[in-house]
């Protein structure tokens, strides 16, 4: 474009995410927790909401709408007559309805045929510390329909070994499930929490990942990390929800370094987290403990540290191989 003596180059490289996760009015959990740190970090999100609660279940009352499977549908259809169904990334998390999930299988399936660069980030929501918290109906949905779609995967122990049927108890058997899964299809895995001692005392959780690369000339490269995330005493909700999406937003930025990647996500998340608590100690009052209101995570007043995150933690290498 010519302005008067000045050439400008406009360089135009939109990035589009379709998001099917749940939505709260109050607070951040579903796109709520993943939309703004997107945008924030140059995405386009389109959101559909799988269901609209009041606020998060961990209060002591919420209300709302579930969208079933044909709304779904529905909604899916508009955005494909109007030919605006091309997207870049499609980001899934909570779901407890078969119907539901397998519409959201026919989606993907869809828009894959139709951008084959496409990537798919799947937090496959079932439980944690060994229960599960949807009908175990939806196991073998995600196993054998879901996982073969994902390309960048983010279970924490609990969900990898009920989708391997193995059990991790050393950092060996971490890495032989994260294999299992790259062979059901994900050429990203990232074991988001595990039940591991972490080499730097009891205050701190162990996190694994694992990137297998296709280099041209038709072999694999892989890259498997381990990082150590410094633990805080409360509960919170929606940070896996900021995970996934932090992550889909640090490899797209860092497509083969998934150390790179896993540091900044895990950067941001502490100082969201660190923010979020020191805020809900300053409302609770000196020995009480924060309710579920404060303890929402201060997402807005994150900004700067979701744009450009001082590393707090460092990932170490665990192996990396060429085959």
């Amino acid at each position: 474009i010519l302005l008067g003596s000045w050439f400008v180059v406009i360089s135009v490289m939109e990035c589009r995410v379709l998001s099917i996760q749940s939505h709260v009015v109050r607070g951040y959990v579903g796109n709520k927790s993943a939309t703004f740190p997107l945008q924030v970090l140059g995405f386009e999100v389109d959101s559909i909401n799988s269901v609209q609660f009041s606020n998060h279940t961990g209060y002591a009352h919420w209300k709302g709408q579930v969208l079933t499977a044909e709304e779904l549908n529905e909604l899916y259809e508009g955005i494909k007559l109007n030919k605006v169904n091309h997207y870049d990334y499609i980001l899934t998390g909570y779901s407890r309805d078969t119907s539901f999930l397998e519409m959201v299988v026919d989606i993907i399936k869809e828009l894959k045929e139709a951008n084959p660069s496409l990537v798919y980030v799947c937090d496959p929501v079932m439980g944690d510390h060994g229960a599960m918290y949807v009908p175990e109906y939806l196991l073998p949905v995600y196993r054998d329909k879901v996982v073969p779609l994902a390309d960048i995967l983010t279970p924490n122990q609990f969900e990898a070994e009920l989708l391997t049927g193995r059990k991790i108890t050393t950092e060996e058997d971490a890495v032989e499930v994260m294999d299992l899964l790259h062979k059901m299809g994900p050429k990203t895995v990232v074991l988001t929490s595990s039940d591991l001692p972490s080499k730097r005392g009891d205050q701190f959780l162990v996190a694994l990942g694992s990137q297998t690369i296709v280099k041209p000339d038709g072999t694999n490269t892989s890259q498997k990390i381990c990082i150590d995330i410094p633990k805080v005493d409360a509960v919170f909700v929606g940070t896996g929800d900021l995970f996934a999406a932090l992550l889909l937003a640090w490899t797209h930025h860092h497509p083969k370094d998934l150390k790179a990647a896993c540091e900044k996500t895990v950067s941001v998340m502490h100082h969201v987290i660190k923010r979020t608590i020191t805020y809900a100690h300053e409302l609770a009052g000196p020995g009480k403990r924060p309710s579920p209101a404060q303890l929402e995570l201060r997402m807005v007043q994150s900004k700067a540290d979701i744009e450009n995150p001082a590393i707090v933690v460092e990932a170490k290498v665990l192996q990396k191989s060429s085959h």
